[in-house]
């Protein structure tokens, strides 16, 4: 087996390796569960999967909010499903067992006939962890585990002034992609500074590549970059949207970290967005996108873009100008670029003639690290 690229080849196609990342991975760390403003009012819930782990998280009385394993004590059904309102208790759907809003049975159909002796205060729902950090909700299966606050320390000094519970997310904005690629790869391309001048040189040439400051901080990934002089100098002329910091800070750029083991942010100078990648299958992610931007209104919005057009009408272009613009590397969509190496990369990996080959010393130093990091999870467990 060989792992002198960090990881092997069975990483990326294995359903027993994809198992094993569940369990000592996606189980066992802080999962992003949504944005704050996504529970308002007492009752609102949503739903998330942490691994092998459903988890319910619920706003209860004075605002406080709760988080259980989705899991009626009688069956295991789940009780709820995505988001909505759950009125002031929660009923299984199957027998219905009922329990209030702070996880404890209150009733059960029938009670004394068919379980005369039960002590219904043994029987309230387990409990998980469940933190708000800028602005988003996250999750953890384990009631007992460290903080979110502990979890991100290391990596909170490296992130942009932005202040996230100030920015509002437009209407119909959230993007969800699938992608034919195992959770690493996409995670491997996102902390790969090597790619970016090359696959993204004409999406993401506002950017100063050569002077990006990027590593690891603990667990998780640091990324920052300044942004181009012709870009900067006339900042908010070019900027495509309402700018939402103070563009006179010493430490003008983006930030881009990426939170193990894949959550990433993505910290303009006129947008915030939280980037959460989501295992399906050893061979198959999701990507969920939400982006805040500046709390406007929707004529300053247009008046910046009619300012900038000119600007972006002449940097952004195809990588491939030989594809139209349905595919990936014609799309003039760093995004849609990124998701085509992905898929292509994942499709090579069958071919008993494929081997990882050289790493950049530089530019690719994250995936290796990255790599590690998975392989000191899995290692323990592996045949």
């Amino acid at each position: 087996m060989n792992t002198q690229n960090g990881l092997p080849l069975d990483a990326y196609i294995s359903p027993q390796f994809f198992a094993l990342e569940q369990q000592h991975i996606f189980s066992t760390t802080w999962a992003f569960a949504g944005l704050v403003e996504d529970l308002n009012v007492e009752g609102d819930y949503l739903t998330v999967q942490a691994g092998l782990n459903n988890i319910l998280v619920i706003k209860g009385k004075s605002e406080q909010l709760l988080a259980f394993h989705n899991m009626c004590r009688h069956k295991g059904t789940r009780l709820r499903d995505g988001k909505g309102k759950a009125s002031n208790k929660l009923v299984c759907p199957y027998h219905d067992w009922t329990y209030d809003l702070e996880g404890k049975l209150l009733s059960l159909p029938k009670a004394s006939r068919e379980f005369p002796a039960l002590d219904k205060s043994c029987y309230g729902l387990k409990k998980a962890n469940v933190g708000i950090w800028r602005g988003m909700i996250w999750v953890h299966p384990d009631p007992n585990s460290q903080s979110i606050e502990q979890w991100f320390s290391p990596i909170a000094p490296y992130l942009g002034p932005h202040k996230v519970e100030t920015l509002i997310e437009p209407e119909d904005s959230i993007i969800i992609e699938d992608i034919e690629a195992n959770w690493k790869v996409v995670v491997e391309n996102y902390i790969d500074h090597y790619h970016l001048a090359h696959l993204h040189v004409g999406t993401l040439n506002m950017y100063d590549h050569k002077r990006a400051e990027f590593g690891f901080i603990g667990p998780h990934f640091r990324f920052w970059e300044p942004l181009t002089k012709e870009y900067q100098q006339d900042i908010k002329q070019n900027s495509p949207y309402p700018l939402i910091y103070d563009t006179k800070i010493e430490k003008l750029g983006t930030w881009v970290p990426m939170l193990f083991p894949g959550i990433g942010l993505a910290e303009s100078e006129s947008s915030w967005s939280v980037f959460q990648i989501v295992p399906v299958a050893v061979d198959r992610s999701k990507v969920i996108i939400r982006t805040k931007m500046k709390n406007g209104s929707a004529l300053e919005f247009m008046k910046q873009s009619i300012r900038s057009a000119s600007y972006w009408n002449k940097k952004v272009k195809a990588k491939d100008s030989g594809y139209d613009d349905k595919h990936g590397l014609g799309s003039a969509n760093f995004l849609q670029e990124d998701i085509y190496v992905c898929e292509q990369l994942q499709k090579s990996f069958s071919s008993p003639f494929f081997e990882f080959g050289p790493s950049a010393e530089y530019g690719e130093c994250p995936v290796r690290e990255h790599k590690k990091l998975v392989w000191e999870c899995i290692k323990p467990h592996w045949r």
